[in-house]
């Protein structure tokens, strides 16, 4: 039987380790962490869960799909939940919006707003439908490592105005300065800066408003272990705690991996889930031109600095996902990833899990994950100083505006640097996204699936076609899907 190794236990990896597991190869997936999930690790403390990695979930069909190939069904693995506000967007001005599942709710939030910016909202959703049913129901799982591809794509991509960003196409619609803000920050959720994302990007208000926003209950660490289940069951060999050191090859073509402790795995295929740029950097003897020239030449996504807090309280009055939005928005995004300088002030994402789940805390107890874009390691921050100030700064913003009494309540806290993300994920420079998704860093100019360097190397992930986030890296590997041959083909 053709033997597949995967490298990297991260969202992409488990999918193509399925569906390579479906094509009939004997797969072994070998994960660094002691946990599988890649970014998707739990922590635990005091009897507090906290999910380390992606919490908002969209396209749950992505999912449903690697266990309909077998013939199960998700649901029996995992429950899924969704939710009916999606997001509460908290300004400085006191104001809040919630954006949820029931549009005339949302329609009547955004009134309170500018009553211009309903139709303008509703032309926006028309406008990112049109660019969800070419980006996404076309081209999300299409391989792109043939410019011929790409080149078919431009008069669409033209006529979406994908040369427009993010922001430009949202003020298109929106009048209201913090609308604008509000629906001008998904590409954030990919590790983008809005005012210099594609527009392509624009497909996500559309793919949440056709799928919803949805959790698993017991966290994402709780879908990880249903994929991990559903991959034991199937017959995949799984390895935690071991790191690949690099890919071997001979006369072009991809053969077996190299462990740090020496031992080689010969393999028919070969499977990254490892940061694109971290696998052309580190793990590959010789890489190509296209591939020195996209490493010299990308632009990295932004770093997170994530603070886990657990409380001897209930904050009845947040929602499951919450975004507070700072006093600047634009300055403060160039400060990130222009600048790459750690600001004073910031703007937030916090999750709380146990408004939805109460299984994440202590009984009368409360669970939070609070992430803050922030400089990757090209800038020059010193994170063993800068983290615990900046989580004093987090906690005591969050305490005199959304959650009183946040401070004295607090029972346990710790947070991760982008330091942390390059030690334990070996993100270049310890992005939380890989490269950004930038034009010129989009389908064919981004990291090709199929390896632009050996034969039989295919490449998932964050850093590959079709980009980061959760419905990204879950088509990354449908893609592979498309191009790794049936075993003993």
């Amino acid at each position: 039987m053709s033997r597949a190794l995967v490298i990297g236990g991260g969202f992409g990896g488990m999918a193509a380790a399925l569906r390579a597991r479906k094509k009939g190869y004997d797969v072994t997936l070998i994960e660094r962490c002691e946990q599988l999930g890649g970014r998707a690790q739990v922590f635990t403390d005091q009897g507090f869960r906290f999910d380390a990695g992606p919490t908002v979930i969209t396209a749950p069909f992505l999912f449903e799909e690697l266990f309909e190939l077998f013939g199960k069904r998700l649901e029996d693995y995992v429950e899924m939940v969704a939710l009916d506000i999606w997001y509460q967007f908290y300004f400085q001005d006191g104001r809040t919006f919630d954006y949820g599942t029931d549009m005339s709710a949302t329609l009547a939030s955004i009134r309170r707003f500018n009553e211009r910016d309903v139709q303008g909202y509703q032309n926006l959703l028309k406008t990112s439908k049109e660019i969800f049913e070419i980006g996404f129901e076309q081209l999300a799982d299409r391989p792109f490592h043939q410019f011929s591809t790409m080149a078919a794509q431009i008069p669409a991509l033209l006529r979406l105005k994908s040369y427009r960003s993010v922001w430009q196409m949202v003020c298109a619609h929106i009048e209201d300065d913090s609308l604008r803000q509000a629906f001008s920050i998904p590409p954030l959720l990919v590790g983008g800066n809005p005012f210099r994302t594609t527009s392509i990007y624009g497909l996500i208000p559309w793919l949440e408003r056709k799928w919803g926003v949805h959790f698993p209950m017991g966290g994402t660490g709780a879908l990880v272990a249903a994929l991990e289940k559903l991959m034991r069951d199937v017959g995949i060999t799984i390895e935690t705690g071991t790191t690949v050191k690099r890919i071997l090859s001979e006369h072009g073509r991809a053969n077996g991996v190299e462990l740090e402790s020496g031992e080689k795995l010969p393999a028919d295929a070969v499977i990254s889930n490892a940061d694109a740029a971290h696998l052309y950097t580190n793990m590959i003897d010789q890489v190509s031109t296209s591939a020195k020239l996209k490493l010299a030449g990308a632009r990295y996504s932004m770093g997170l600095f994530v603070l886990y807090v657990g409380t001897n309280r209930q904050f009845s009055q947040a929602e499951h996902h919450t975004i507070w939005m700072g006093q600047r928005y634009r300055e403060l995004l160039e400060d990130i990833f222009e600048h790459r300088v750690l600001a004073n002030d910031f703007s937030l994402y916090a999750h709380r899990p146990t408004a939805t789940d109460p299984s994440f805390a202590p009984p009368g107890c409360d669970s939070f994950y609070i992430l803050a874009p922030v400089p990757n390691l090209q800038g020059d921050v010193d994170w063993s100083r800068e983290g615990d100030r900046l989580g004093d700064a987090i906690i005591d913003a969050l305490d005199r505006t959304t959650l009183p009494g946040f401070r004295e309540s607090i029972v346990t806290r710790f947070h991760m640097t982008p330091k942390d993300f390059s030690e334990r994920y070996l993100s270049m420079h310890g992005t939380g996204f890989s490269i950004a998704p930038i034009f010129r860093q989009s389908a064919w100019f981004r990291f090709h699936n199929k390896s632009e360097v050996l034969e039989n190397l295919y490449l998932t992930g964050a850093g590959t076609h079709p980009g980061a986030g959760l419905p990204g890296v879950l088509s990354s590997a449908r893609v592979v899907d498309h191009l790794l041959p049936d075993a003993d083909a």
